[in-house]
């Protein structure tokens, strides 16, 4: 089921791109999140089961959202959803039963984005590195996934945080008094509400210009923890076994 409303490599940083979006030149910003399977058992790949993402272009110099993309996709590992992914995601058997695999989802994400020339961006570069493991796994083509830019990174330096302990979503929301609007862990509203907080800051965010190869291999870094999350909760979203055995900051 897809949804329409219209509306680590070195990154360099593409100056050009940030000197056209301050004279007013268009900038096609496709902020999206991902949603995918909780897998716990040790060697069992994650997948991606949503998609959601928003559309952001330059307008009258003005950025502004334009469209909406949302997609269930179906898993091919394990096809039955497990209770911790449903009561996590939200996301139930039957919403997955009738998606398309992740190629054909690809094909419709990529043909909604209408452009060739974007940036794409997300909130830590987790859901980045599930996009390359599991596409390399699948032998999806990696050439769409151009001009990456970590946004939690750049909001994080600009809220003078700690770099070491990048901020999550909500708390950066609630730190810029502003609503989360839909459902946590749901793919189009964590994209929609990760527009909000690019739209406060889109002056100062510097786009990237970078490629993916089929053939690069990439480590989460996730080192945040959002107040009201649990350890549980997010070491079950995250499809990479070694954040277990990472060091969590103090949520006192």
């Amino acid at each position: 089921m897809e949804y329409h409303q219209q509306a680590e490599p070195t990154y360099d940083t593409i100056n050009q791109a940030t000197s056209d979006r301050n004279e007013g030149q268009p900038v096609l910003a496709i902020i999206y999140d991902l949603e995918m399977t909780v897998n716990r058992k040790k060697g069992e790949p994650s997948e991606i089961i949503e998609i959601g993402a928003v559309k952001v272009s330059t307008i009258n110099g003005k950025p502004e959202i334009i469209d909406k993309y949302q997609s269930f996709v179906r898993p091919v590992y394990t096809p039955r959803l497990s209770s911790d992914t449903e009561d996590f995601t939200g996301i139930t058997q039957a919403d997955v039963h009738q998606a398309s695999a992740l190629q054909d989802v690809l094909d419709s994400f990529i043909a909604w984005i209408d452009s060739d020339e974007y940036a794409l961006l997300s909130w830590g570069e987790d859901d980045k590195v599930q996009f390359v493991k599991e596409c390399r796994d699948k032998k999806i083509p990696l050439h769409w996934l151009m001009n990456y830019t970590n946004l939690q990174k750049q909001v994080t330096t600009l809220m003078k945080r700690n770099k070491n302990q990048q901020i999550g979503l909500k708390a950066a929301l609630e730190a810029l008094d502003i609503s989360f609007v839909g459902d946590h862990h749901r793919a189009l509203d964590d994209a929609y509400n990760t527009a909000l907080i690019y739209l406060h800051f889109a002056d100062h965010i510097k786009l990237h210009l970078n490629e993916t190869s089929d053939y690069e291999t990439y480590k989460s870094e996730l080192i945040y923890q959002d107040e009201e999350e649990t350890e549980d909760d997010r070491l079950s979203k995250s499809p990479f076994a070694a954040l277990a055995s990472m060091n969590l900051p103090n949520r006192n």
